[in-house]
């Protein structure tokens, strides 16, 4: 007897069906947090607790190695042709970039992090580290050209933009109270392990 292929196909198309659930239910799952930010709640030898800005309460687990910086308010006029900077950018309504906030970094942290990337501090939002080229103000603030290696942007700075730079700090820096920027990996208790931080300084909110 003849086998009827509409059988045969039944078990392959149920196949199907669960292995594309099961991609689109990979898929949409939450990358793993690279960067967690918050107020530090407790800190106890080389672990903090901190507040995440979710609400979410996540220990941080410090490298023997850890890289602690202080982040300090500077004003927009700080920036200056061939400084290179970090912005975070959303688009704006003519091709341009808005930024969000400007960091300076110092000359010995140049190079770091050059080009742009996603960034997750907002929906659509982009870090681009690059050398200002150009800087035009108006009335409006400031419009900066900047270069990295293989592109450049147009990021348009308000005067309402937080602009902040980088200076020396250590780890006792990171007690309760302080907010921060902590890039981390998962460990597999679910914990995370932090090799840096930057901590705002006099109640500052790390921008970026």
């Amino acid at each position: 007897m003849p086998l009827d292929r509409s059988i045969l196909a039944r078990p392959l198309i149920t196949l199907a069906v669960v292995a594309a659930s099961s991609f689109s239910s990979f898929a949409q799952q939450s990358p793993t947090p690279s960067r967690v930010r918050g107020t530090i709640e407790a800190a106890d030898g080389d672990t903090l607790t901190v507040k995440s800005r979710s609400g979410d309460d996540v220990k941080l687990h410090m490298t023997g190695d850890i890289k602690v910086v202080g982040i300090t308010r500077i004003s927009l006029a700080d920036i200056k042709v061939g400084s290179f900077v970090g912005a975070t950018t959303v688009p704006g309504p003519d091709g341009s970039q808005d930024a969000v906030e400007v960091h300076v970094f110092p000359e010995d942290m140049r190079g770091t992090g050059e080009g742009s990337r996603p960034w997750d501090l907002r929906p659509n939002s982009t870090m681009t580290n690059a050398t200002v080229s150009e800087s035009v103000a108006g009335n409006d603030g400031h419009t900066l050209l900047v270069k990295y290696k293989g592109g450049e942007k147009k990021v348009v700075v308000s005067p309402d933009t937080p602009v902040v730079t980088y200076v020396a700090a250590d780890k006792s820096e990171l007690k309760t109270g302080a907010k921060i920027i902590a890039f981390v990996k998962q460990l597999p208790d679910g914990s995370f392990e932090a090799n840096r931080i930057g901590v705002g300084r006099d109640g500052l909110t790390p921008p970026m």
